[in-house]
């Protein structure tokens, strides 16, 4: 949101954020540069051992382009320029569907499709990385690109009946039975987590090329987010539906919580519609408000409940860093305190226990017990330095030392 007070905040803990940055890109260039065949290596286990022939994912691709983009915008550095323009390189050569448009969502080592399918989660990841780059760039290919994804997505994604977006589809776009982002989610029709990530990519795509069809987009998805999603009673997010609305989960995602109240901020921001700010602002404050059930006493968040308590209590990392993005900007709004604290908490909680200083990067998860599950991988499909790149720009951004 526009206008909003800065967070005082220790200077050291602004030090800290900013050093971190640094050298968290700095062990993705040094670790998981693929020199022999492209783009990035799509795996590191752990305990620090590279699986060079994993499969490349394009989440994790596209997720590397915006990280290495807007550090590149707000560092100029040119290792990070290289870096950034490395995964667009790859992800247009590899990724690209030169036939039926689209991005892949597998590749093997060596760069051959293995997995051919659209989901539209990935689909909005590119046009989140692509507008990023083009801010980077100013190459107007790029942006085609990303514009063309955006058609993509309202021809075949948008519900034209019940309205929303429908999740996956075949390589040519037909209907398929099995929706699922990943083998942990449930198979339904619609979800928070892709509408969530398909309004962050609307939003950076709005700020580089502006229409009247986008904003129109961009202001349903505010409201899908705000009338669909959250819950009226709990303010905690409904995290999947049925094609025509009716509510599949009473899970609790307390990372996503908390990451939408600060995404759904950032959209209304790019709206010249005061009302929909004020309503994004309260239901900001509300999310905020719900999530911080979900933080332990040692200050980290839990990563899932349900109406009747806890039902998965190990800490991953991205909720931990969204966390403290979000609770800043309910402080931004309301000046309550709570917040605050709670951001500081998990800071350095995130900062203390999660971060891997003999390895470098952060452990995928802890239990509550504060061990690092090392089934999990340091680096891969699902792991890149979008979550903490992301986090702690805005936290610089947002926040004033003192």
């Amino acid at each position: 949101m526009k206008n909003l007070p800065k967070v005082p905040i220790p200077a050291a803990v602004k030090s800290d954020w900013a050093t971190e940055l640094h050298d968290l890109l700095g062990w993705w260039g040094k670790n998981m540069v693929d020199f022999e065949y492209g783009g990035f290596y799509g795996r590191m286990d752990a305990h620090n051992r590279l699986h060079p022939q994993s499969d490349k994912g394009v989440i994790q691709n596209t997720r590397l382009l915006w990280s290495f983009a807007t550090m590149t915008r707000s560092y100029g550095r040119s290792s990070y320029e290289s870096l950034a323009d490395r995964a667009y390189v790859y992800l247009l050569k590899q990724f690209r569907d030169k036939d039926y448009g689209g991005l892949f969502w597998m590749l093997e080592a060596q760069g051959r499709v293995v997995a051919d399918k659209k989901q539209v989660y990935a689909q909005a990841f590119g046009i989140y990385s692509l507008s990023e780059y083009y801010r980077l760039t100013q190459d107007k290919l790029v942006l085609n690109w990303a514009l063309e994804l955006f058609d993509l997505i309202d021809n075949h994604s948008r519900d034209p009946i019940y309205g929303g977006y429908l999740e996956a589809f075949s390589r040519d776009w037909k209907t398929l039975t099995d929706f699922r982002l990943s083998t942990k989610d449930r198979n339904e029709a619609k979800s928070m987590n892709t509408h969530l990530h398909i309004l962050e990519a609307y939003t950076n795509l709005h700020r580089v090329a502006p229409s009247e069809l986008l904003a129109s987009r961009l202001k349903e998805l505010i409201e899908l987010l705000l009338d669909r999603f959250l819950d009226p009673v709990s303010h905690h997010l409904i995290l999947f539906f049925s094609a025509n609305w009716e509510p599949r989960s009473e899970e609790i995602s307390y990372g996503h919580d908390i990451e939408a109240s600060w995404l759904i901020c950032e959209a209304a921001a790019e709206l010249d519609d005061p009302a929909l700010h004020q309503r994004c602002a309260e239901a900001a404050v509300l999310l905020a408000e719900a999530s911080l059930e979900g933080q332990d006493e040692d200050g980290g968040i839990i990563n899932e409940g349900s109406p009747i308590g806890f039902t998965n209590t190990d800490k991953d990392w991205w909720p931990q860093f969204e966390a403290m993005v979000g609770w800043l900007n309910a402080w931004q709004i309301s000046q309550d305190e709570r917040f605050r604290n709670a951001a500081l908490r998990v800071w350095e909680f995130v900062y203390q226990h999660h971060k891997d200083r003999e390895g470098g990067e952060y452990h995928w998860c802890l239990n509550r017990a504060g061990k690092p599950n090392f089934k999990e991988d340091k680096a891969g499909p699902w792991k890149a330095p979008y979550h903490i790149v992301r986090s702690l720009m805005e936290a610089i951004r947002r926040t004033d030392a003192v």
